[in-house]
């Protein structure tokens, strides 16, 4: 008689709120076309929307006035303007005008989301404490962005129906490279440090290179993430940025936007440049689409059952929890450093970062 224990998977009831920080809703461009933006994020509806003066404002999705769509609404001026009895609204959530009283009441505010634009992206800004954005937690400028010698963000959006967990534990989650993507790893580390969690990865790559792949990323915050990845392709090297970022729709939906820019060769023409960039940008959102498959149908683990080959995954979700708890109540961490070689064929942790480990990603 078998008398083994059997492993159960546990899965808790989902956290009653949405993770604390910044969260991108793709380009800043798409919202400036005069026109008033339905955003279904954080368990709700939002609108987002540009004045005439061009900046981008988000505010709760519904008047309460008789609880219309303002996303169905239309832009004058400043304001979006209800379209059920065109009540209007400013960037700051007050009601502007009714243009059929005298006088308006005084408890005519909605909520206005704080935003931010940076690297030609729209963030918005979720906290269910209702704090200001903490300016230590800022999107940090990438000077690619902004240059000539890159090629503009090609995004893609999907929705996954699973919880936006299972996207972040991907970013200790090295033994899936291989059988998903048919990566090798070489060597592969996590650096957890403050609101910023790390990722190195090197090694070859079916599709995505000739030589060795280099993947140098990060999360900042819970639901933003960018990695600087350096491969060769047809005897060049071939740098390129990629844009991992997730909005929660609700506790077990999230749209899923991955974009990618590509440093253009300066021996190329501009038409042969192109050609390498829409093609190798193809490439990656197809290896990235390997995981959507998977995260669309997998269930929900909270103690996953792991061997020894397996990266600090319990170690990645105490990291990420401090964005579900309030702020007042995160623990201050010392700085933790992960590290799996293939000549060892063992994960290890360690005090310091060593140099493989060490981030570029301060120099894009």
């Amino acid at each position: 008689m078998n008398t083994l224990p059997i492993q159960k998977i546990k899965a808790e009831p989902l956290p009653d709120r949405y993770a604390r920080g910044w969260h991108c809703l793709g380009l800043a461009q798409a919202y400036k076309d005069g026109k008033a933006h339905t955003v279904h994020a954080f368990g709700t509806k939002l609108v987002a929307f540009a004045g005439e003066d061009g900046n981008i404002a988000v505010l709760d999705g519904y008047c309460p006035h008789m609880g219309a769509d303002l996303g169905l609404g239309c832009v004058k001026g400043n304001t979006v303007t209800c379209p059920f009895h065109h009540w209007q609204w400013g960037a700051d959530g007050v009601c502007k005008d009714i243009p059929y009283a005298k006088r308006i009441p005084p408890k005519a505010r909605i909520k206005s989301w704080p935003v931010m634009e940076q690297n030609h992206l729209l963030f918005v800004w979720n906290d269910p404490e209702g704090n200001p954005p903490d300016p230590l937690v800022a999107i940090p400028r990438i000077e690619a962005c902004f240059s000539d010698r890159w090629t503009r963000w090609k995004i893609e959006e999907w929705t996954i129906n699973t919880n936006v967990r299972e996207l972040v534990d991907n970013l200790s989650d090295m033994a899936h490279f291989g059988p998903v993507h048919g990566q090798k790893i070489d060597y592969f580390a996590n650096v957890f440090d403050g609101h910023i969690g790390y990722q190195m990865a090197r090694g070859g790559h079916e599709t995505l290179s000739d030589g060795e792949l280099v993947a140098d990323d990060a999360y900042f915050g819970p639901a933003y993430h960018i990695t600087r990845m350096s491969a060769k392709v047809a005897g060049h090297t071939l740098n390129s940025i990629l844009l991992n970022c997730h909005v929660p729709i609700d506790q077990n939906r999230f749209i899923l936007r991955f974009g990618v820019i590509v440093e253009k060769n300066p021996e190329l023409s501009d038409e042969q440049n192109d050609a390498i960039a829409d093609n190798y940008i193809t490439l990656t959102q197809n290896a990235f689409h390997q995981d959507v498959v998977i995260w669309d149908s997998k269930t929900r683990v909270d103690n996953p059952l792991l061997c020894d080959g397996d990266g600090p995954l319990y170690q990645l979700r105490e990291w990420y929890s401090q964005f579900y708890v309030d702020a007042a109540d995160v623990k201050k961490q010392q700085r933790k450093v992960f590290e799996w070689r293939r000549e060892e064929g063992s994960w290890r942790q360690r005090d310091d970062v060593p140099p493989e480990a060490v981030s570029e990603l301060d120099r894009i």
